[in-house]
């Protein structure tokens, strides 16, 4: 399929120029371009049309969950025929595993997935795969290693009508691909038989199959909804069939083990001869114990818990090679005929080069004392090194682009003689300064830090009562969380965002903000890169003269730009004096005001606020009743078990009641008894009272 640019409006400021210019330098074979382009001009509208022009297919690469959760949602919107995925990590908790010498502490592995994330993550590997029209927002996480994409491949699984096997042929490759057989919890991932019928429910979708038999042949693939078993009408099957992909990205075939394993064991007596010979005879039967444990399990089953730290093995790789990441599936499906977008290079270029380092810092030390093999090392990030020429073609988005990236493009157009040398700094970048709506860059003030509380209450009550929002920035995640305490007992509606708040919920904090269902949002970090909130009138930055990342040159202008979405918006820096970042962000704010200001009288040009509508979210939120509650999160008789109904209103039990009959209905026709009599436990409870 082609991309398909879906909008209703046409590029125009300075849009038209920036799209014709990089799109130009991707037809000469340019590597490395920069947009520099202000908050609100439209530079994600920009991508878009430059995807569409040259129709390659893309990742798109920012620094945070937050940002990536939006654009995700952006490019949904703007290609809703094609292939947009979205691919961060799928730990709403991870504490990674560690030893702590000092103490001798050892912090076992702990995670807790998200499995909607994954399901995308897969989703995002599967439509590379089999399709060109592939758009994915990935976070930094994309450099992590996830496998050979050539071994991930040959556990494709095409199923057909025709096809010659058995359901037990079958479910033995699904499980060889990690799938797991239920009879009682159909969920992602897992299938079931019924009968001379397979259910399968893919990992990285929400249509399930129903797959007929007769013999040893199959009769017919039919698509149903995994919840009620009933058949997709509007879901068709080609009529190749289809294929099925694994369950895991990072897969193992059995006959690839058998081929390293002697490998594995002549390493672990290697290492574990060299800790006795230093005297670590503890260490070394630690390693020796753990690594054996591994290998039997892998041996049995073909997945163990931290299979990556023998990836190396695996993947043929020797001692320090780079691991396999997400643009080795990019570079596999399209032969080097793609393109990579970094947004907000500013931030994401520094987190991509620092990522290798505190990794490496913490295996070693698990390697030093035992608990892995040196091969450990080798499941690691990319160096940055090595993540810049995995991507043939590289555009810089960022309103703030670092020195680094503006001698990249620059070098790139004087060899290419698009561009000679000489010319100032700026000729060499892609410049996109107005604002499509007119609005200019927010006014800027500077007040005293000791009544910054006060003032600041004042101020977002003003604009409480306009119907407009505000944003605070603080210093500190304790600060944010006292200080959106303090103004919810001041009668304010307000809440805070900041890293510890699990990935989907930020942006639906983001979204319940715009929604009018509190007026202001306090954060540290969070409140800055790209984050699109027309409805935000003032930014309000405290502490501003504490010099530091959080409050240079760059985060300033970046945070100060949230208020330039709204013909209203101000910005107020709390400070006792006025330090250099302060007064080099308000002097390129001012210049970039006084830029949009000209256009806007030359062109006459009246500004206008943004009118956005929310989007979709990425999960959706199901009601709040108890029984909605139950139908659409809780289905295992434990959970139905749990049901609190104390508190339940006349209204709320009798409704509960039904959707509990029709569910204990339906498990008892899928066969599933053990929930269906939990079920009708609870109705004689809900009843009897």
């Amino acid at each position: 399929m082609q991309f398909k640019l879906k909008s209703a409006f046409k590029p125009t400021g300075d849009q038209p120029q920036a799209i014709e210019k990089l799109t130009s330098r991707l037809g000469n074979q340019l590597k490395d371009q920069v947009l520099l382009g202000v908050t609100g001009s439209g530079k994600t509208f920009t991508m878009a049309n430059v995807i569409e022009n040259t129709q390659l297919p893309t990742l798109i690469i920012t620094h945070n969950k937050t940002l990536a959760g939006q654009l995700y949602q952006e490019m949904r919107d703007f290609f809703p025929e094609n292939a947009v995925s979205y691919f961060v990590s799928y730990y709403d908790y991870y504490q990674p595993e560690a030893y702590i010498p000092t103490s001798d502490t050892y912090i076992e592995k702990e995670a807790q997935i998200n499995q909607m994330i994954d399901k995308l993550r897969l989703q995002s590997t599967t439509n590379i795969m089999t399709r060109r029209d592939v758009i994915v927002v990935a976070s930094v996480s994309c450099i992590y290693n996830i496998g050979d994409p050539r071994e991930y491949g040959k556990f494709e699984l095409p199923i057909y009508k025709g096809l010659l096997t058995d359901w037990k042929s079958l479910a033995s490759r699904l499980i060889e691909m990690q799938y797991d057989r239920s009879e009682f919890e159909f969920v992602r991932g897992s299938f079931r038989i019924r009968g001379n019928n397979l259910d399968l429910y893919p990992a990285y979708q929400d249509v399930a199959y129903r797959i007929a038999f007769l013999e040893n042949r199959v009769i017919d693939i039919t698509p149903i909804d995994p919840v009620s078993g009933a058949r997709l009408v509007d879901e068709k099957i080609d009529a190749g069939g289809i294929v099925i992909y694994p369950a895991k990205h990072y897969m193992l075939r059995q006959e690839r083990f058998q081929e390293v394993e002697a490998e594995i064991r002549q390493d672990l007596a290697k290492e574990h001869q060299a800790l006795k010979a230093k005297g670590k005879l503890l260490e070394a039967q630690r390693l020796l114990e753990r690594t054996n444990y591994d290998l039997e399990i892998l041996s049995e089953l073909g997945y163990v818990n931290g299979i990556e730290n023998y990836s190396r093995y695996f993947d043929s790789r020797q001692i320090g090679d780079r691991p396999y990441a997400l643009q080795d599936y990019f570079n596999h499906a399209y032969q080097n005929n793609w393109l990579t977008i970094i947004d907000e290079s500013h931030m994401t270029i520094p987190q991509l080069r620092g990522m290798y380092n505190g990794d490496n810092s913490r295996k070693r030390t698990l390697v030093d004392f035992g608990f892995r093999l040196k091969a450990a090392l080798d499941n690691r990030p990319l160096k940055f090194t090595e993540f810049l020429p995995l991507s043939p073609r590289l555009i810089y988005v960022s309103a703030t682009p670092s020195d680094w990236e503006l001698q990249l493009a620059k070098k790139d157009l004087i060899e290419s003689g698009i561009l000679p040398s000489g010319l100032n700094d700026s000729d060499y970048t892609v410049e996109q300064l107005v604002r499509p709506t007119g609005i200019v860059d927010p006014i800027i003030e500077v007040r005293p830090a000791d009544t910054q509380i006060q003032d600041i209450i004042k101020e977002v009550v003003t604009r409480a009562k306009a119907g407009e929002r505000s944003l605070i920035t603080t210093l500190t995640k304790k600060t944010a969380e006292d200080l959106t305490q303090f103004l919810t007992e001041k009668g304010i509606r307000a809440n805070y965002l900041h890293s510890d708040i699990k990935t989907l919920e930020r942006s639906d904090i983001l979204d319940n903000l715009r929604q009018n269902k509190f007026d202001c949002l306090i954060g540290v970090n969070l409140l800055r890169e790209g984050l699109d909130l027309p409805e935000v009138t003032l930014v309000a930055i405290l502490d501003a003269d504490k010099e530091g990342f959080l409050r240079s040159r760059v985060s300033l202008i970046q945070t100060m730009g949230r208020a330039a979405r709204n013909i209203r918006g101000s910005a107020i820096l709390y400070a006792d004096h006025i330090t250099d970042s302060m007064k080099s962000a308000i002097d390129e704010i001012t210049r970039r005001r006084d830029y949009q200001l000209e256009y806007n009288s030359t062109h006459k040009v009246t500004p206008k606020n943004i009118i956005k509508p929310v989007r979709i979210k990425i999960v959706e939120e199901s009601d709040q009743d108890p029984a909605s509650l139950f139908i659409a999160k809780e289905r295992t008789a434990k959970q139905v078990q749990q049901i609190d109904t104390t508190s339940l209103t006349a209204y709320d039990r009798e409704k509960l009641v039904k959707k509990l009959t029709r569910n204990m209905k339906r498990y008892a026709t899928d066969l599933n008894f053990e929930a269906a009599i939990a079920i009708r436990d609870k109705l004689r409870e809900l009843k009897g009272k």
